[in-house]
Parts: structure tokens; sequence; C-alpha cells
């Protein structure tokens, strides 16, 4: 099951404007909904860029509350709870900010929200990448694996992506993937030598998050 208790984060989790994800969301998309809006920071941002319809979904009441006066609908609670408050067929893009691996099932809320998209609609989702080569290096050579507040080793963190991984839950779950990308990356050059005397084998481990535009296969 999900987790129903996030009173532990940090505030500052709640508040996070992501811009990074801003050009994946398309400006054709008229009805949106963000699973995991927070206090509504993300979302607000499109509003002002082309004032779709959203809605939110949030599990923490207080961030739920701010994000309110923020975006249109705010549903507040576990996810797999309200699925029958989200209307059939609705949504032309279905948000994920690194909310996945907070579940135990990802697999099955992404099989449920096939029923909730439009004909072209989209899901675009951020998840973060356990192979990060700070994250690797902790493990490597500290021989650590140390939970944190937030990050790759978050507490609350129930599944660990990879690029390759999140490649074969989409594709496992018969969705297209339109685009996928690598965000907040590394740009030392000490890693960048690194990588090319390694032949280009850690060109995936120097982005934090990989941010994903996928559609389901049509049958």
């Amino acid at each position: 099951m999900p987790l129903d208790n996030l009173s532990t984060k940090p505030e500052e989790y709640f508040t996070q404007t992501r811009p990074e994800m801003l050009d994946f969301i398309p400006k054709s998309a008229k009805k949106i909904l963000d699973v995991g809006c927070g206090s509504g920071l993300f979302s607000e941002q499109l509003k002002k860029n082309w004032d779709p319809e959203i809605w939110g979904v949030e599990l923490d009441k207080d961030a739920a509350e701010l994000a309110k006066d923020k975006i249109d609908k705010v549903l507040v609670g576990d996810i797999f709870q309200l699925l029958d408050d989200l209307p059939g067929k609705y949504f032309d893009c279905i948000i994920f900010n690194d909310l996945l691996e907070h579940l135990a099932d990802p697999y099955r809320l992404l099989l449920k929200m096939k029923e909730k998209l439009t004909t072209n609609g989209i899901i675009v989702c951020s998840l973060p990448n356990v192979r990060y080569f700070p994250t690797l290096m902790d493990l490597l050579i500290k021989k650590q694996w140390k939970y944190e507040d937030a990050g790759i080793l978050d507490k609350t963190h129930l599944r660990f992506f990879t690029q390759k991984s999140i490649i074969d839950m989409f594709n496992l779950l018969d969705y297209k993937i339109i685009k996928m990308e690598g965000i907040n990356a590394i740009t030392s050059w000490k890693f960048a030598l690194l990588n090319i005397l390694s032949l280009g084998y850690l060109t995936d481990t120097k982005y934090l998050q990989f941010a994903s535009v996928v559609k389901p296969n049509k049958k």
C-alpha cells in the first residue's frame, strides 16, 4: 500500500517549483491532473503560462490546503482511494513529479491512469535515478546506503529506478515512450573525463532524474 503519513518530511519538500519539468508539459493540454501536487507551485506555473484546467491530488493535508488557492480542484488523500473521484477519459496530461517511487505498486497506478486519459492523453513523470554517480560512489567506495530526508535515498522511497528499468516498466505496462531525457545533470569536468575514459559507460549516472513522456499503446 502507498504511504499514509508524510508528516516527517521537511516543509520545503512540498514547495518545489520543478521548472526543469515545464517543457515536458504540452501547451495543447487543456485538462491536467497533477498527482502529488504538493502546495501547487508547479501547477501554478502552468496556469500562468496558458491557463489549463488543473486538478491536483495531494496526501499531505497542509500542502493540499495551500494548493487549493492555486489550482482548480484539489483532492486530499491516497491516490488509490481517490481513483473513483477522478473522471474517466478526462485528462489530456497526468503528471507524476517524483511521486511513483513513493508507492509500493506504481505499476497498478499507471495501469489505472489509462482509464483517466483522453484518447491522445499522455503521462509525464520524473523518476529519481538510483545509478546517480554520487549515490554509486557512496555505495561502492564508502560502502554506504544511507537514507535521507530527500534525494535519491529519500527515506520514504519504496521503489528505485534506473533509466533501463524505467524503460522496462513502461514497455511492460504497454506504454509507448514518446520522450525520455536525463535532467539535473552533473556538470563537473572530472566526471566528464571519467565518462570519456569509461567509453561512455557512465553517461546515465550523471543524471539525478529521468523525465519521461509516455502514452498508452492503442489497441
